[in-house]
């Protein structure tokens, strides 16, 4: 497929690309001489410094492809967003701050904590309206995802966050089922010797109140860290308010013969996070802030309790072998008022209270092997990734979101289990100087199984589905030259439906839709990465095609329903940039063009049907621009950002348009740092949208009625103080 990629993109994306490129090669031509003019004997020590610093950012080493390897050289797109571009003067509320400078991600905030924010990796997870689904969620090497594909973010808190790594691309074959992308998160376990603790207090518009507590200790061969936090916000619309509290522990400790254990608890809960629903163009103009009456009316809201508890051990030892082996069980119940509408009803204080209690257990296995003496030696890896989800879901009749046992009534009950198990194996190498390979296939079969416990209707809709797939990937990349290091690869990827998907039948029947089965993605990628100076940059463009693609084609007072629908294709250019333009000042940039649309796909409407070839996938901007600027003056920093995002389509029949952002989204955020001894203090401030442009946040794809738009805030604010302490040495 490599020599299609002269073919990949339609014309007007292609004089984009061009653009793209241009500014990217001017930048690159430019930077040089304007470092060199910097060159004066004042300041040659810190250019030292920051030069200093610029390598060690180049040799960073990600783990996030199953290998310990150089992010430089690793021949994926792959971004890395480190402490401080987490935490410096954010609010730490959502994963739209840690994750809008890496190209190719978008996040949609949809400022409701009842259904998450959605993130979109080249449009993998775009279409989810609930939850996350095709992105691959990790926490320190756990799967924060189902072996059917859903993910959660319940157990992240920004605030006890490290570091994030972000694979763009098909990766199932490092990774299973749902992995069209990866975003893996690693809990901070950096701790003064020997103790250390911090406390930090948000306050800010629409109530927002947030605290964390964070104490850290090291101790011999252990560290370990212990944070917890509770925030609580009235919202920017109305019937929005939530509380979360979550409470993270972690230690490692390094035994005598050389293994690692980790060991982790989380525990979540979330009493309360009202749903306002999306509304439609009229609501949007009269009140944006408004929520939709039918939620309001039926109760729509979420409650979580999770628990989850992890073990790893691991080895390396001198001769460069490695293995390890993880264990985790996750407990999740989830209390959920719908908005949806039973069958035969139209009152309209009834809805679906819908609950569901999960238990999850899985286990990792990973090691490694060279394959010869030597840095450029080959590498096998190989491992087994197994996962079982046991969900015991029931679905009653409610009034006002709340079933009544004398005359509410069960309409479905039933047991949901998922068993995943995936073996597989990759091999990297460096055949030649400068030049690394990296080749990996994996198979994975998974099977559905439900038990129908209502047989009011005197049907029995137990089941069970299997599905199987084999993927793989393969990837070069070429270390020619510090400025352009260029690489490419091939890779597939499978989703299969979800326990959710699966059992949302139109005809409201329990059971697995018969019907809906997985789609397969296959993805080829070029790209280069390289630095000029103490300006870096990476760029990529792909192509991905999705067969029997799961489309959301029908949402009914806030149910959905979903079909394969032929073919997708997903083409995209991406562009990154960072510079150093100074000791005091840098600057970052990402740029990310996407031409999703639908190949094939026919909807059938009684005798006739409705061709959708040739439209636009919803859900995604054409475009997404971000440019930041950091200065740091006087013991303070300043950050601003703007993002400029496209118009994008929330029906796929393209007769929905919703309008982009305009000039942009303005955030600006201000952050210091002081102390005294041992007691440190960094007071922050931001202000989100500066200037108070209304704009849509986030869309629900086909609501029913026109109900598709989630407004964002408009201008708002926060502030907070960090203090900590740590035992004098």
């Amino acid at each position: 497929m490599l020599p299609r990629f002269t073919r990949l993109l339609p014309s007007a994306l292609v004089a984009r690309s061009a653009r793209v490129a241009l500014v990217a090669l001017v930048a690159l031509a430019t930077v040089p001489p304007l470092l060199a003019a910097q060159g004066t004997a004042a300041d040659s020590a810190a250019r030292a410094a920051r030069a200093d610093s610029a390598r060690r950012v180049a040799a960073v080493r990600v783990t996030i492809t199953r290998t310990d390897a150089q992010a430089d050289v690793a021949p994926w797109a792959v971004g890395v967003v480190t402490t401080s571009q987490l935490r410096d003067g954010r609010a730490t509320l959502g994963v739209d701050e840690a994750l809008s400078s890496v190209p190719g991600v978008v996040v949609s905030n949809r400022y409701n904590y009842s259904v998450d924010q959605r993130i979109s990796i080249r449009g993998a997870g775009a279409r989810a309206n609930f939850g996350m689904r095709g992105v691959k969620v990790l926490l320190d090497g756990v799967p924060q995802s189902l072996p059917d594909g859903q993910s959660q973010l319940t157990n992240i808190d920004l605030g006890d966050i490290a570091r994030v790594e972000v694979l763009r691309g098909s990766a199932s074959s490092l990774y299973g089922n749902g992995s069209g992308g990866v975003i893996a998160f690693t809990t901070d376990l950096s701790a003064s010797d020997p103790f250390a603790t911090t406390l930090r207090t948000t306050a800010g518009s629409f109530g927002l109140r947030k605290w964390q507590s964070r104490t850290s200790g090291r101790t011999g061969n252990m560290v370990g860290s212990l944070s917890m936090s509770r925030t609580t916000v009235d919202g920017a619309r109305q019937y929005s308010n939530a509380d979360l509290r979550q409470l993270m522990a972690a230690t490692d400790w390094s035994l005598a013969n050389g293994v690692t254990l980790a060991l982790r608890a989380a525990i979540a809960e979330t009493p309360v996070a009202l749903n306002p629903g999306a509304l439609t163009a009229a609501e949007y103009a009269k009140n944006r802030d408004s929520a939709a009456a039918i939620n309001v009316a039926r109760g729509a809201s979420r409650a979580i309790s999770q628990n989850q508890f992890s073990l790893r051990a691991s080895h390396d030892d001198p001769a460069g072998r490695s293995w390890a082996a993880t264990a985790y069980v996750v407990r999740r119940f989830v209390d959920n008022p719908l908005a949806t509408t039973p069958a035969g009803t139209s009152v309209a204080t009834v809805g679906t209270y819908s609950t569901i209690n999960r238990w999850v257990t899985g286990v990792r296995l990973d090691a490694s092997q060279p394959l010869g003496a030597g840095p450029a030696a080959p590498r096998l890896a190989a491992g087994l990734d197994a996962q079982q989800s046991t969900d015991i879901r029931r679905n009653s009749r409610a009034t006002g979101g709340h079933p009544s046992v004398a005359t509410d009534t069960v309409l479905l009950f039933q047991d949901e289990i998922v068993t995943a198990i995936g073996p597989f194996a990759q091999l990297t190498w460096e055949p030649v100087r400068r030049v690394h390979l990296d080749a990996g296939a994996r198979w994975d079969q998974l099977r559905f199984e439900a038990r129908d416990h209502f047989l009011g209707d005197k049907v029995d809709n137990s089941g069970a589905r299997s599905m199987t797939a084999a993927t793989g990937h393969l990837g070069v990349s070429w270390s020619l030259a510090a400025v352009f290091s260029p690489y490419a690869n091939w890779s597939s990827a499978f989703e299969t439906p979800t326990t959710t998907e699966l059992n949302a039948r139109p005809d409201g029947a329990g059971g697995f839709n018969p019907d809906l089965g997985p789609q397969r993605v296959r993805t080829v990628e070029l790209g280069a990465r390289g630095r000029a100076g103490l300006a870096s940059y990476t760029f990529s463009v792909f192509e991905s095609y999705a067969d029997d693609a799961i489309i959301q084609y029908l949402a009914t007072d806030g149910r959905s329903f979903f079909r394969n629908a032929g073919r997708t294709r997903h083409r995209g250019v991406e562009l990154g940039l960072q510079w150093q333009i100074a000791s005091w000042l840098s600057a970052t940039g990402g740029w990310t063009e996407a031409d999703y649309r639908f190949v094939r796909y026919i909807i059938p409407r009684g005798t006739a049907a409705d061709t959708l070839n040739g439209k636009y996938e919803a859900g995604v901007p054409a475009r997404v621009i971000r440019v930041g600027v950091d200065a740091r003056l006087a013991g303070a920093t300043v950050s601003v950002d703007n993002t400029w995002s496209d118009a994008q389509f929330a029906d796929d029949k393209n007769t929905q348009r919703v309008d982009g952002t305009g000039p942009g989204v303005l955030n600006v955020r201000v952050s210091g740092s002081g102390g005294v001894g041992t007691v440190r203090w960094s007071p922050f401030a931001g202000v989100n949208n500066a200037t108070n442009r209304a704009y849509v946040g986030a869309v629900t794809i086909n609501g029913a009625s026109g109900r598709v738009l989630e407004p964002a805030p408009l201008r708002n604010y926060y502030l907070g103080v960090e203090l900590g302490w740590r035992a004098a040495r």
